[in-house]
């Protein structure tokens, strides 16, 4: 029996034709010569963080477990295999004394999965993940090994969406480690609108959370220190982290999915209990956070001068339908970003995440708010659900007919392709 592929989230799955698990550059390149002599397609996947189709395959599936592995590659630059996750590069930087500049904040997918999909923290000066790679290392389709540098393929190849290539190594510049003050705090959803612009330039790192059917919102910010290191107690830590973010969360979710109608008053229990927090902490550890409870997710990235626009129409949209809408809403900002399919690409950016509980969708709320974002010239997340085709997407992205130009030279039989890449790249 072949074995099937299943995503975080459990709502992709795909049952490839072969799995294979390769340790080096050279066992990818056999495997895409393979592929590309019996005409099958090859897809290289993640730890199954995305939650569209984007790494599926019904041909033969890299496995990244054992393409693994960090070194120094001099100037402040660390060389990273592509299939290492990222938790573990941050905790090798900082036993090296170094640090990523900015991260997004989930750590448990794979080096090359994040990059290729464009994920992206939040930062007033410093971009995504993409915006951080100084050099990549990937296997085209005619079984030749690429290292890009510069110019127009690297610019295309660093949000790849694994259509150009399978990427096999990523090299990040590095900075040496430095501490984050991390601070928390409740705030009226109207005054966090009214101060949007001040808390963006007031702060390194800005993310909020507005809990639906509440006026309450959770504002985080996070700037660097000089310390000294003040990091949360392991009781605190556990307590705040494992218990009351995850344990007690995914235990009102799943009351909320048994009785839909008593969410609006969870979540109001919610907004009263939050309080303010603050740590000084080593940076890695500041910008992630542990998420046990599974969920479905739709992000979209837009011009940041339409955020408050943006975050009034979705609440009003709540206010008049009957939903019930138990996770928060999530918002992070960007600067412009010059790799070709990043959604930060060429414009200040604010992003706007919606979730809902894994065993509860909720397509017609997701919908909905994808109208608003849509008639924002909203761009979105290339791993999480959406519903737009290479139509909309050529609108919305300059570059996107250059990249689809060099798709066509580099892989003109489609290897690297699958449903979701003919549905978004045409």
């Amino acid at each position: 029996m072949r074995a099937v592929f299943r995503n975080w989230a459990g709502n992709q799955s795909a049952t490839p034709a072969e799995v294979r698990t390769p340790a080096t550059t050279a066992e990818v390149v056999q495997a895409v010569r393979d592929a590309a002599r019996r005409g099958v397609r090859v897809r290289m996947t993640g730890t199954g963080h995305s939650f569209t189709g984007v790494a599926l395959t019904d041909g033969i599936m890299l496995r990244p477990d054992r393409l693994t592995g960090i070194r120094d590659a001099g100037d402040g630059r660390v060389r990273v295999a592509a299939g290492t996750p990222l938790r573990v590069l941050n905790e090798e930087l900082h036993r090296r004394g170094h640090a990523l500049s900015n991260m997004g904040d989930i750590t448990e997918q794979t080096v090359a999965g994040a990059v290729q999909t464009g994920t992206h923290g939040t930062g007033r000066e410093i971009g995504g993940l993409a915006d951080q790679v100084a050099e990549l290392e990937m296997v085209l389709a005619d079984g030749s090994v690429a290292t890009l540098t510069g110019g127009d393929l690297f610019d295309a190849a660093r949000v790849g969406l694994g259509a150009l290539g399978v990427l096999t190594a990523v090299t990040f510049r590095v900075e040496p480690a430095f501490l984050l003050h991390g601070a928390r705090e409740p705030a009226p959803f109207g005054d966090t609108l009214w101060s949007l612009d001040r808390l963006t330039e007031e702060n390194e790192h800005l993310d909020f959370y507005w809990l639906p059917h509440t006026d309450r919102c959770l504002v985080k910010r996070n700037n660097r220190s000089a310390g000294p290191a003040a990091p949360p107690g392991a009781l605190r830590h556990w307590f705040d982290a494992m218990f009351l973010e995850n344990t007690v969360f995914g235990l009102l979710c799943a009351a909320g999915r048994r009785a839909p109608r008593a969410i609006p008053a969870l979540n109001r229990l919610c907004a009263a209990a939050l309080g303010p927090s603050s740590c000084v902490d080593d940076s890695y550890k500041v910008f992630a956070t542990v998420r046990k409870v599974r969920f479905l997710e739709m992000e979209y990235a837009i011009p940041r001068r339409h955020l408050g626009q943006a975050l009034r129409e979705v609440r009003d949209l709540i206010d008049l339908h009957d939903w019930r809408i138990g996770f928060p809403i999530e918002v992070r900002v960007t600067p412009p970003s010059d790799a070709w399919l990043s959604t930060a690409y060429g414009r200040d950016t604010a992003y706007l995440a919606c979730h809902v509980y894994h065993a509860t969708p909720n397509p017609e709320y997701f919908a909905a708010v994808e109208e608003i974002m849509v008639r924002l010239s909203g761009r979105p997340h290339w791993g999480k659900l959406h519903t737009r085709d290479a139509a909309y997407l050529s609108t919305v992205y300059p570059r996107f007919a250059d990249f689809v130009r060099l798709r066509d030279e580099l892989d003109p039989g489609r290897l690297f392709s699958n449903d979701h890449l003919d549905a978004v790249l045409g």
